[in-house]
């Protein structure tokens, strides 16, 4: 007879950190971000074939939970670009831990 032990409930902020995470192409748009400002194409370009509404739908979602801010450059024509914050950059560890796991 094997006795096992009662997995702990997740916390909370666990949860709305793996909510945020686990969305497809997040972590790709946060390690696209990582090298300074980006256009909306430039990121498109970088992450590959992200269809355009979700990756805008990424940008709000990333930007709602204080990971990027977008910035609309007094330009002509003006144009938008999205840069990581600090909190952004928090994340950079883990994002890097994941790719070096990948390569392993």
């Amino acid at each position: 007879m094997s006795r096992t032990n009662p997995c702990p409930p997740v916390p909370e902020e666990v949860r709305r950190a793996a909510s945020l995470l686990e969305r497809r192409w997040t972590v790709s748009i946060l390690w696209a971000s990582y090298g300074g400002a980006v256009r909306f194409n430039e990121l498109r370009q970088a992450v590959g074939e992200i269809p355009p509404a979700t990756l805008a739908q990424r940008l709000v979602d990333l930007e709602r939970a204080g990971l990027l801010r977008r910035e609309v450059v007094d330009a002509r024509p003006p144009r938008v670009e999205y840069r990581v914050t600090e909190a952004g950059m928090a994340l950079k560890r883990v994002v890097d831990a994941l790719a070096a796991w990948a390569r392993a």
